[in-house]
Parts: structure tokens; sequence; C-alpha cells
């Protein structure tokens, strides 16, 4: 039954707990610490850092290990959803990618010097535990509350992520910077935390979710071909709907940039403006914070006033000034001011981009879970050329600032195709209200 408020309560703690992840280790003390390990503390010298025989710049081969990581879940979803919709099993995936993403978070307990190179492994394999328990977290929104209520319940469940990770970043902040600790040891604590606080949290959505509805019956079937041939089919089927079409071209180049920048924005202020560690992470602390009004404000204006598409070109004009103004920053306020404007804008375009998407699709269909995964393999290969991109561009040109006029490019592209899309705007997606 849908709109049952324990289920979507259970739902949304699910971002509870593995909010936990997208805080600690893609955005404030893992990157870092990261930074903090792998470079040799002069600000003029560029940092190298030798993994597995080959040299590469220390925050280049974070954006290449991400990109890596984005790549697996990207051929990795479309099978595995094949599989959850066929056998009505998408919640034994979800638990399997958690448990993967958070037994990899405790393994960075382990982060130091000596062990860089299994540190960057483990961290791609958090981030493909993450990513890929999203592919089927994301698909039980049209299948547990209806249409008139999704934009209301994807924000709660944004709200309760930076809720909850923004209560265990407190916890870590209390090891990082108590001194009987120490930063290096504090920070190891937080990663180990973060892999328990993932873990056992996700147990309350794992407890009253249901299983997953099971689609058509297959009587012979190949599970590394059939994922393949369902993306074709949505593939086929989202061609004869203009309006996914376009919004699906619009979310793959604003992905580039909105990932691009959460994942990159901590080691760009370290690198490029030299911020002391704590005040950074305290700033992106903030940002999460502001995160929080800045998605229940999209979902008031998109399903009050002006509808889900008007207010996206709203918060992607935005985007491409906050970009702008990233490349010309060199002061730590103008950070802090522009860290407030993109925490604003940040939740809010993840919020209004999943339920807009929801809306699209045909509600009674069995297979969310594969147009699901369609919508998050775009997401992932769009991730692979943002972060390959800003990394290439960085190693390429010397600075961080130049691969940021890469992320202004990719927004504008998706603008365009939201511009398009508001001439076929369905009614699903209009304001309720004027």
């Amino acid at each position: 039954m849908k709109n049952d408020k324990n289920v979507i309560r259970s739902w949304a703690f699910f971002d509870w707990a593995n909010s936990a992840y997208n805080l600690v280790i893609t955005s404030t003390i893992f990157p870092a610490y990261y930074t903090a390990i792998t470079s040799d503390n002069d600000p003029n010298t560029i940092d190298y850092i030798t993994f597995f025989g080959k040299k590469f710049v220390n925050s280049a081969l974070y954006s290449y290990a991400m990109a890596a990581a984005f790549l697996v879940i990207a051929l990795l979803s479309p099978i595995l959803s094949a599989i959850a919709d066929t056998r009505g099993n998408k919640k034994i995936f979800m638990q399997i990618f958690t448990y993967l993403g958070s037994l990899a978070c405790a393994g960075l307990f382990f982060f130091d010097k000596s062990t860089i190179q299994l540190s960057v492994v483990l961290c791609v394999i958090a981030a493909i535990g993450f990513w890929g328990s999203l592919v089927f977290y994301n698909s039980y929104l049209p299948e547990i509350a209806t249409i008139d209520q999704q934009d209301k319940v994807s924000a709660k469940g944004f709200t309760y992520g930076y809720i909850g990770s923004i209560i265990l970043q407190l916890i870590c902040f209390a090891f990082v910077f108590y001194p009987p600790i120490g930063d290096q040891l504090g920070s190891q604590l937080s990663f180990l935390m973060v892999g328990l606080w993932w873990g056992l949290f996700a147990l309350i959505p794992f407890k009253n979710l249901p299983k997953g509805s099971p689609g058509h019956h297959v009587e012979k079937s190949n599970i590394l071909t059939d994922g393949f041939k369902e993306l074709s089919k949505v593939a086929g089927q989202v061609k004869g709907m203009p309006y996914l079409k376009r919004f699906l071209f619009a979310f793959f180049f604003y992905s580039m940039g909105v990932q691009t920048v959460m994942l990159m924005a901590t080691i760009f202020g370290e690198k490029e403006l030299q911020l002391d560690t704590g005040k950074l992470i305290a700033t992106i602390l903030i940002l999460q914070l502001v995160a929080i009004p800045g998605a229940m404000l999209m979902s008031y204006l998109s399903s009050k006033k002006f509808g889900n598409v008007k207010v996206l070109i709203g918060v992607v004009v935005i985007w491409i000034g906050a970009c702008i103004a990233a490349y010309f920053i060199h002061t730590e306020l103008q950070f802090y001011a522009l860290a407030a404007v993109i925490g604003l804008i940040m939740g809010g375009i993840q919020s209004l981009s999943r339920s807009t998407y929801a809306k699209f699709l045909p509600q009674e269909s069995p297979d969310h879970t594969s147009f699901f995964s369609f919508y998050d393999v775009t997401e992932k290969v769009a991730l692979v050329f943002g972060m390959f991109s800003f990394g290439y561009i960085e190693e390429f040109t010397g600075s961080m600032r130049n691969s940021v006029l890469a992320l202004i490019a990719f927004f504008a592209l998706g603008l365009l195709f939201l511009l398009l899309l508001k001439r076929v705007e369905p009614k699903s997606v209009k304001a309720t209200e004027n």
C-alpha cells in the first residue's frame, strides 16, 4: 500500500544511515585526510603519488579513482536491477551493497602512509557500495508513494540524510579535534564510525521495506545479458517519451557538474586556497545544514508554485553562477559565501531530480528498478566523464581552477535541455497550486 507512514519513515532512514558516508568520506574528513597524507605540505610544489607503479597528481588520482568506481556501478547496475525486477528481491541487493560499503569504510581505519594503495582501493569499494545501494533505494520511491507525494517523500529522505550525517559528523569532530587523540587517529576512528553507523542504522529500512514486487517471469535467462536487454528496452521506451528523454539529457549534463563539485570541494579548498583543515571541515558541515531547508524549499516551490522543470532551470542557473565564482575566488570569506550558496541548492537539485524522474515514469509499471537503473547509469556515466575530465584537466594544466571551467560547460548544456524540456512538460510535474 502506497503512502504508508511507517514504510516511508523507514525508507527515509536509509538516507539517515548512508549519508554518513556521503558527508564524512566524500565531503569532509576523508578528502582532507587524503590530501594531508599524500602531500609534502609545500604549497609551491605539485604533490605526486605513486599508485601501482604509475605517478599521479594526488588530487587527480582521487578523481580517477572515483571515476573508476562510477564506471563499475554503471556496468553492474543493469545486471543487478534486472535480477531484482525479475525476482522481486531488490532489498537483498540493497543489503549486499550496503554492507560492502560499510565494511570498506571500516577498513579505512588502517589508512596511513604505508597503506595508501590499499586505502584507495577501499575508497573505491566504499563508493561502489554507496552508489550501488542507491540504485535499489531510489527505485522504491514510486512503489511507496503516490505521484502527488513523491516530491515530499524524496525531500524527506534527503532531510533525514542531512540530519543523520550531521550528527555523526559532530561525533567525528570530537575525535579529530580532541588533542589526546590527534588528527590521524581521529580521522581513522571517524572512518570506522561511518562503517558502523551505516551498517547498523540500515537495519531499520531493511526490517520494514517490502522486498520488492516481481516483474515479468523469464523462463530462460542469462544474468550477464538480461540487464542490458532491460536497459535497451527502457531506452526504447524513453525514445517514445519526449519529456523523459529531454530530462535525461539535461540530468546527464548537470549531474557531471553537481556530483563533481560535491566530491572535489574539500580538496579544492585545501589545495587552491590553502584553507585550514578544521575551518574547511566546519564549512562543509554548515553547507550540509543549509542543504536541509534548501531541499524543503525546492520541494515547496516545485509542488506549489512553479512546477519541477521551472525550479530545476532556476537552480541550474545558480549552479552556473557558483562555478563562475569558484574560478575567481581567492579568499577564505569568498569560499564561505560560495559554500552557503552551494549548500542551499545542493540538496534541492538532487531531491528534485529524483522526484521529477519518478513522476515521469509509468506509475503502475512493475519495472521501476529497471527505469531507475537507467537513471542511475545515466548519472554514473556522467560522473565518469565529470570526474575524469576534472582530474585530467588539472594534470594537463596544473590547476584545478581550469577544471572548474569544464563544469560550467556541463551545466550550460544541462540548462539547454531543460529549456527544451519546458516545451513538452507534462502536467504531472507542474505545480498543483499557483
